[in-house]
């Protein structure tokens, strides 16, 4: 594939609802600019979009695939992203190496479905064109009109929507597509175009007001004209819309068949014409607030938006060059870590295969291998304009759970391989829980952990199962006790001797425990031994004696005591305080705390009764709701609930919003754990306990 300039490159994520035919939609595109030899089909898991084994397997599209094209002497470069919401990490990995999403619809529906409006959402926090792509419009029922209807109502696009290619109907079937930009019909056969006369089409005609109006829109000598009724030449026309969607004051609506080939070319031409470049864009502002302006002649300036670790070609590092051109020996650094990087192989990628390459220029897209210091999101520039550009704005992982080898001994197996998938995508995390020594790992769904729990077998040989994970509960007391710790032992030699009286009881202010020797007098506990009694206190604390929680929100004061002038030691005080700390606890009332989150979910109106039911069922408590203000269309409802409760909220939220809602979850307090809680708390830590003697 030869090099081209930035004004001939097209950067377009192709994003949408999953199941509404975005993988096909590439694949007709790459098939009818000849960049691929057959039309492949996601059903018989051989596109050249979704390449990995996981992907043919499951019929979807998991992680965002890049393919170049050629037509009418441009490059266009396609990011095939995911339109399910557990993959939704590679929406925002393609919209940030792109300058135009095109968002696919399927005919037929009567709203933009959940997955056109987190893409249209995505296009609009980057500043990019959006273009409506209405796929399977010869499909048996399908009603392309209902869905431009659909378009042309939604708030956004009542006086940006622009019918680019429309179907012209026989009956219920689709006769042919009718071109705006050309005024001319064409029917198709076998991907074959042959043209057709489709004056008289009521649709066509209806819809010829609205295109003209939309280009009107885009300039007010356009607008002059239209309103003195004067028809627009074709350069007018083009102009018009190239500006238009590069603006956002146009959006184009193209129907079309994806599966059959239908129109596919006139997609293409419109794109190729009209998508707008890098250059169109105006080049990109860096952190510093500098503008980086996409001119191949410039310092290199590219941002890393994907990586993959490939079994066969290593680390692949997946650039957007913004500025300069990348190529072996031009040296680069990596702005967030001040460091060199030495360049790889520099390769250009269709899907799965790979391909050689110079060079990658200023507005293009392409790959460099084993780049060790290199992270997605990071920037490589010239040492002597060191610049560093917005990363990748990824959706933060809300399902937790427990990882449980099928091994012992193979803990670190599996931390070493989730470190490399986290490389590869960045919505997932990982960590080990310090306080109940479990590994944790967090995604956005159920599905999205299936996937990394396959990958972690196939990749790296390591079978895991997944639970909820334990939950940091609390021990504290509700009544005060003054007990005596007494510790003597008589060996030959020096013998052991430690006395002690402290008087335990319930504090409530911001430390967990307090400890205090004021009251002691008269040297009954020499004060050298103090710090030793708050040492041998602090390690009872740290595991309580109903379950085995760490104890907190006690108040130990010392006052009296005895100690021996030769047997007397640090060890024996230390004794003798966790003496006195086993005979008081279990008269000092003592109970289960369990942690109190705050918790704010957003969701559609229709949807706050049942999210409200849910979290009451969950023991929340709602502390109020109203209008979101980050998204006026949402509803905020705003909750304290026990956290031990919120294991599968996320699958439900998502469940009843269809995708729509969200939330955020924030530790608040710990709480008295009612006493069926408590029960199974315990339950659970004696279990627990004999699992481990085994």
């Amino acid at each position: 594939m030869k090099i081209y300039t930035a004004e001939n490159i097209r950067n377009i994520a192709v994003a949408g609802h999953g199941g509404r035919g975005k993988t096909s939609l590439c694949e007709a595109m790459l098939y009818t600019a000849g960049a691929s030899e057959r039309l492949g089909k996601v059903a018989d898991g051989n596109t050249v979009m979704d390449y990995d084994a996981d992907e043919k397997k499951r019929r979807c599209t998991i992680s965002t695939a890049v393919a170049p094209l050629e037509w009418n002497g441009v490059k266009i470069n396609l990011l095939d992203t995911p339109g399910l919401f557990d993959f939704a990490g590679g929406l925002y990995e393609g919209v940030r190496a792109a300058e135009s999403v095109l968002i696919v619809l399927a005919a037929g529906s009567d709203e933009l479905d959940v997955g056109a409006e987190k893409a249209v959402k995505a296009a609009n926090a980057r500043g990019i064109a959006k273009i409506f792509a209405v796929t399977r419009c010869d499909a048996e029922h399908a009603d392309f009109y209902k869905t431009w209807n659909a378009i042309k109502n939604e708030d956004e696009f009542k006086t940006t929507a622009c019918p680019i290619v429309v179907p012209v109907m026989e009956g219920e079937k689709v006769k042919g597509y009718y071109d705006f930009l050309t005024g001319k019909a064409y029917a198709y056969a076998g991907g074959k175009a042959t043209e057709f006369d489709a004056s008289g089409d009521a649709n066509v005609e209806e819809l010829t007001e609205a295109f003209n109006e939309a280009i009107a829109n885009t300039d007010e000598a356009l607008m002059e004209k239209y309103f003195e009724g004067e028809p627009f030449t074709p350069d007018e026309i083009a102009s018009g819309l190239k500006a238009g969607i590069a603006s956002g004051a146009l959006t184009p609506v193209f129907a079309c068949s994806g599966l059959n080939l239908e129109a596919v070319d006139l997609l293409l031409n419109s794109l190729a014409a009209s998508a707008p470049s890098a250059k169109d864009m105006g080049g990109e502002k860096a952190e510093d607030g500098s503008v980086i302006a996409c001119d191949e002649n410039g310092d290199i300036c590219a941002v890393c938006f994907k990586t993959i670790a490939d079994p066969f070609v290593g680390k692949m590092s997946f650039f957007k060059v913004v500025s300069g051109k990348l190529t072996a020996d031009v040296p680069c650094v990596n702005s967030r870590t001040g460091e060199s990087e030495r360049m790889g192989k520099i390769i250009t990628v269709r899907g799965g295969k790979n391909e050689d390459t110079t060079v990658i220029p200023a507005g293009d897209i392409g790959v460099v291998t084993k780049l060790s210091g290199t992270s997605t999101g990071d920037t490589l520039c010239s040492r002597e304009k060191s610049v560093r550009l917005a990363g990748v704005d990824y959706v933060k992982p809300c399902l937790k759970r427990a990882i449980k080898v099928r091994k012992k001994g193979e803990e670190e197996k599996v931390a070493s391989g989730l470190r490399k998938l986290m490389e590869e995508d960045p919505t997932i995390s990982y960590y080990t829980d310090e306080e109940t020594k479990e590994q944790v790992i967090e995604g956005l769904g159920e599905q999205h952990l299936d996937v990394i729990v396959a990958k972690l077998k196939a990749k790296f040989g390591v079978e895991i199962d997944l639970a909820a994970p334990r939950v940091a509960y609390r021990e504290t007391i509700r009544a005060t006790a003054d007990v005596e710790g007494r510790h003597k032992k008589q060996t030959g030699g020096h013998g052991q001797f430690g006395d002690v009286w402290i008087r335990f009881e319930p504090y409530s202010g911001e430390e967990d425990f307090v400890f205090t020797s004021d009251e002691v007098v008269g040297g009954a506990v020499p004060k050298n031994f103090f710090p030793a009694v708050e040492k041998g206190l602090r390690e009872c604390i740290a595991k309580g004696m109903i379950a085995g929680y760490p104890m907190v929100g006690i108040k130990a004061a010392l006052h009296d005591g005895g100690y021996h002038p030769v047997d007397s030691s640090e060890m024996a005080f230390k004794t003798a305080a966790s003496l006195a700390f086993k005979n008081a606890i279990p008269s000092a009332k003592p109970t289960i705390l369990e942690p109190i989150g705050t918790l704010k979910a957003y969701m559609p109106g229709d949807n706050l009764g049942d999210i409200m039911s849910d979290v009451t069922k969950r023991r929340g408590r709602v502390l109020g709701m109203g209008p979101s203000e980050v998204d006026p269309k949402l509803q905020e409802l705003e909750a304290e609930v026990p956290m031990a409760e919120m294991s599968d909220f996320p699958t439900v939220l998502r469940s009843v919003t269809a995708g729509r809602g969200y939330f955020t979850l924030e530790f608040a307090r710990y709480e008295p754990a009612p006493g069926d809680v408590q029960q199974k708390v315990i339950e659970d830590a004696k279990k627990r306990a004999e699992e481990e003697d085994e």
